[in-house]
């Protein structure tokens, strides 16, 4: 066997990514199988003996982890050990669709033992009217801790994008003393400096609008079909920090064949995830119909109905009620997903039908959703900010 270091690593590397078996080329570079063998150290072995467990045998690679709580746990433990984070969520999801180990969630000695993210918590949500008694505390712990992670990301980026955009869109002449924009007064009265005095004499005052205690209505429909797990997470964490904010008010509302709002939970994002109910069928125009129900001003509300768009109900009549919201002023957007993983299969048709009405249609990423929001309070053409954001619109 050559005993180039860097030849030697090469061959580690495809002995744990191959398997070492005898027609994957490793045996007959290496010298023979005990040389293959020989490439792992102990520890490459127990990687190996983890990536086999899930990734060899048959077809249904049923055969490595076995049936047995106690073994499935200590895989999970396993390749937390060997693997950094990225790769065990990999894995992990390879085991879920592989090996049908949704029951590996059922227990809490396994839920301490995963690596939170994303979609384990849309598999939790998955088994929310299964999960036992005993192992429910569990998965709310592991539910909270991706959404804290989540909201230290995502919260300040969204409150900036929001409130921003409503001080530069809601301004007055005339404002009371606690109205007062400081900065943008000062701003525009420089040439009334007086040297003598250091000081400015405001000229023109610029204040914050006072409309309304809510200067918008923001109301997010959120498809919960199975399809859409990652966007539900997002979005219920999304509507909590938007709920945080005084100068808007923020609507959630969940839907299947059946709606559920779930506007009073969102005090607590982990109350309102495990208030959805992932799969099911797909009414659109009955959700929409809901939410056309709270539009109390039309040009102040914002509607953002997030679905592939793949209606189970009547067809006609969800179009005819987007062309109603958009036509009374309500300005909506249909996100085909708010996740990392882009456009899920969507009905191209009523993609292309909601966009000759003036409903833009797109997948839009986590990052990108202040921005999104920042502009629709500004009613800037969202056709064309995602085009600058380089989104391809449906």
């Amino acid at each position: 066997m050559n005993n180039d270091p860097q030849n030697k690593e090469r061959l580690r590397r495809w002995r744990l990514i191959l398997g070492g078996g005898e027609a994957d080329g490793i045996c007959s570079e290496a010298g023979n199988a005990g040389d293959a063998n020989n490439l792992l150290d102990k520890g490459g072995m127990a990687m190996d003996k983890a990536l086999a467990a899930l990734y060899d045998g048959d077809k249904t690679r049923g055969g490595g982890l076995g049936k047995s709580a106690p073994n499935v746990a200590r895989w999970l433990g396993d390749i937390r050990n060997y693997f950094p984070s990225a790769i065990v969520r990999v894995m992990q999801q390879d085991a879920l669709e592989r090996l049908n180990l949704q029951q590996m969630l059922l227990e809490p000695e396994m839920l301490e033992a995963v690596e939170a993210d994303v979609h384990l918590v849309a598999n939790l949500m998955s088994l929310n009217g299964v999960i036992p008694a005993r192992t429910k505390e569990t998965a709310r712990l592991v539910v909270r801790k991706v959404v804290e992670e989540l909201m230290r990301k995502l919260q300040n980026p969204m409150q900036e994008a929001v409130t921003g955009s409503l001080n530069r869109s809601q301004r007055n002449n005339r404002p009371r003393h606690n109205e007062i924009d400081w900065n943008r007064t000062i701003r525009a009265n420089l040439r009334h400096y007086q040297p003598e005095y250091q000081t400015i004499v405001p000229e023109r005052l610029i204040g914050f609008g006072r409309k309304r205690s809510a200067l918008k209505d923001i109301i997010l429909c959120v498809d919960q079909s199975g399809s859409m797990a990652s966007s539900v997470v997002y979005a219920s964490i999304f509507a909590a920090v938007l709920a945080s904010i005084p100068a808007v008010s923020t609507r959630l509302v969940v839907f299947d064949t059946t709606v559920v709002d779930l506007t009073e939970m969102l005090q607590d994002p982990v109350d309102v995830l495990f208030g959805t109910q992932l799969g099911g069928g797909t009414d659109i125009n009955q959700a929409l119909s809901y939410c056309q129900g709270y539009v109390r001003q039309p040009q102040e509300t914002i509607l953002v109905l997030i679905s592939d768009l793949y209606e189970g109900g009547n067809r006609d009549a969800m179009v005819k009620r987007v062309a109603s919201l958009v036509a009374s002023g309500v300005q909506m957007v249909t996100l085909l997903a708010l996740s990392d993983e882009g456009a899920p299969s969507f009905d191209h048709h009523h993609a292309m039908v909601f966009s000759s009405l003036g409903v833009p249609a797109f997948a839009c990423t986590p990052d990108q959703f202040p921005g999104l929001m920042a502009a629709a309070i500004n009613r800037d053409d969202l056709g064309q900010w995602a085009a600058q954001q380089e989104i391809v619109v449906a």
